[in-house]
């Protein structure tokens, strides 16, 4: 399979610094980065786990119209996303992105969060991982493993493939990626040719579903299937025509994963029937997408799935993992974390010690989880409604968070330099989804009860979104610190390799003091052409 690389041997390192310091140049090509990126959303885990818990606990039967109208949500989101892409190529993305359009103080509260909510994102997946390799041995070898084994097992296996060169990485998470995708598609055909009793009903598809209480509930659930497009950028540094490349990717993504779990949800509504969805979800649960395998397609068939939907897992784990890895590089090289995160492994060009800093997050995070387990083993309740869901809700709350910031970074971005009338139908399309990524955010605090399964009144309705704020608070108030201690350092917050370019270009001097000229340069010495106050390269528009 091809993912689009190159030889390393003819790429620049686009860094004085050495190769130690910067990532790999040239590694990936649109369907290696589309291949990454995809892996991220787990669609055999979304098919089989959130679709059932949305129809089922929410209630909403119009759950297709809920990722068409997301899908154009987050379309929106990426007209602006993805021009901005084309100006900033940093690994730190999210955050990079936020820095360039709302201040270096902004940008290190953002570089906290996205460490954070990727991290759970990650973290949490490992406990649904153990929890279905341990069924698996139980059903078909009969052994009884405790969950965090296999947890384990899989946390060592991510991180020695996160060593590796990003490309083959992608080739690792492209086969993954498109044998689930068959195996859907699969059971889409079959739903389709063996329908219920009320046939090729398009009734999911009807505004009217999508009335009652669970209706934000089930926007919370439905977008955090889509949670993947939007690292394009974090592989920027690593991408051959990374300003062409990046938002190519990102749109190929946002509209495949829409049309791809809006025809699969569709397919669960005719396989059960619109009027039987919600029934059939509420007793079969997370065995719903099996249940209705089993009856079309075999027992063979589904065998097959279920070792393939803990592939799936394990494939986005992996996905996470070296997302997590990139954003403390980029951390490390702009001093939001120590140095030592900003460098890289001579053979693989990998964020080494990035890699290490997520692996070590996630035995501790498992570890945590496995010491208060004292249920029997096969029971699902710590690892999978807890560990899986709390993280991942976690997780999801502070990358819807960073999306809606960041709609208000790209419109201030442009703005500032000038360019907001060129860019007009860009900055509206980043000011709808702003918005609606901020109702859904809202609806998120208002749900996190339900969505983390907590009896009302229960303190983890506050205290684990509370980890997402505290998190920005952190971050920001280290950005402030460090605007008082290290001006220099703080307005090279976003800029990755581009502070060590204006640096190169100033003679190895120190770049990014303001000056009283309003530029920035060394001590004394005005800002050259091309670079704003606070350190900021101005990129042509």
């Amino acid at each position: 399979m091809s993912t689009g690389s190159s030889d390393t041997s003819t790429s620049e390192i686009n860094t004085f610094k050495g190769q130690d310091s910067a990532l790999r140049a040239g590694r990936l090509g649109t369907t290696g980065l589309l291949l990454s990126v995809l892996a991220a959303s787990g669609p055999l885990m979304v098919v089989a786990g959130v679709m059932p818990t949305t129809f089922g606990v929410m209630g909403i039967v119009g759950q297709p119209l809920l990722f068409v109208i997301l899908g154009v949500v987050l379309t929106l989101f990426s007209v602006g996303y993805a021009e901005m892409s084309r100006h900033v190529h940093n690994a730190g993305a999210f955050y990079a992105y936020i820095s360039r359009g709302l201040g270096g103080t902004t940008g290190a509260g953002a570089s906290a969060v996205a460490l954070v909510a990727y991290s759970a994102m990650q973290v949490g997946i490992y406990g649904m991982f153990g929890f279905e390799v341990s069924g698996l041995f139980s059903t078909y070898l009969d052994i009884s493993v405790a969950w965090w084994i296999p947890a384990l097992v899989a946390i060592l296996a991510v991180a020695v493939l996160a060593w590796l060169k990003i490309d083959l990485n992608a080739r690792v998470l492209g086969v993954l990626l498109l044998i689930e995708c068959l195996l859907v598609v699969i059971f889409d055909v079959a739903a389709i040719s063996d329908p219920a009793k009320e046939g090729l009903s398009l009734h999911a598809f009807n505004p009217d579903t999508l009335t009652g209480a669970g209706l934000g509930t089930a926007l919370c659930f439905c977008i955090a299937a889509f949670v993947g497009f939007e690292q394009a950028p974090v592989y920027a540094e690593e991408t051959r025509r990374p300003q062409v490349v990046v938002a190519r990717v990102m749109f190929l993504a946002v509209g495949f994963v829409a049309l791809f779990f809006a025809l699969s949800s569709w397919a669960l509504t005719v396989a059960s029937g619109p009027s039987g969805i919600i029934a059939d979800a509420q007793k079969q649960s997370a065995g719903l997408l099996f249940h209705l395998t089993e009856s079309r397609l075999g027992s063979t068939f589904t065998d097959v799935l279920h070792v393939l939907f803990v592939t799936g897992l394990f494939a986005a784990m992996l996905s996470f993992h070296n997302v997590v890895a990139r954003y403390a590089f980029a951390m490390g090289r702009e001093r939001l974390l120590p140095s030592a995160f900003g460098r890289t492994n001579n053979a693989s060009g990998a964020p080494g010690t990035g890699s290490l800093l997520q692996t070590a997050i996630s035995v501790v995070a498992v570890a945590a989880f496995a010491f208060t387990d004292d249920k029997p083993t096969g029971d699902p309740t710590a690892p999978v409604l807890h560990l899986f869901t709390w993280m991942g809700n976690v997780g999801a709350l502070g990358i819807i968070l960073l999306m809606a910031t960041a709609s208000l970074a790209v419109i201030v971005f442009f703005v500032r330099r000038g360019a907001g009338r060129a860019q007009l139908w860009r900055l509206i399309s980043a000011g709808i989804a702003g918005i609606a990524l901020l109702v859904i955010a809202g609806y998120t605090f208002k749900d996190f009860d339900v969505l983390v399964g907590a009896g009302p009144g229960s303190a983890l309705s506050w205290v684990l979104p509370g980890v997402v704020i505290l998190a920005a608070l952190v971050g920001a108030g280290y950005g402030l610190f460090l605007k008082s201690a290290d001006p220099v350092a703080h307005a090279r917050i976003g800029l990755g390799n581009e502070a060590f370019q204006l640096e190169k270009a100033a003679g190895g001097r120190r770049t990014g003091l303001p000056t009283a000229t309003g530029g920035t340069g060394g001590p004394g010495k005005p800002g050259g052409p091309g670079v704003r106050a606070g350190g900021r390269q101005d990129p042509k528009v």
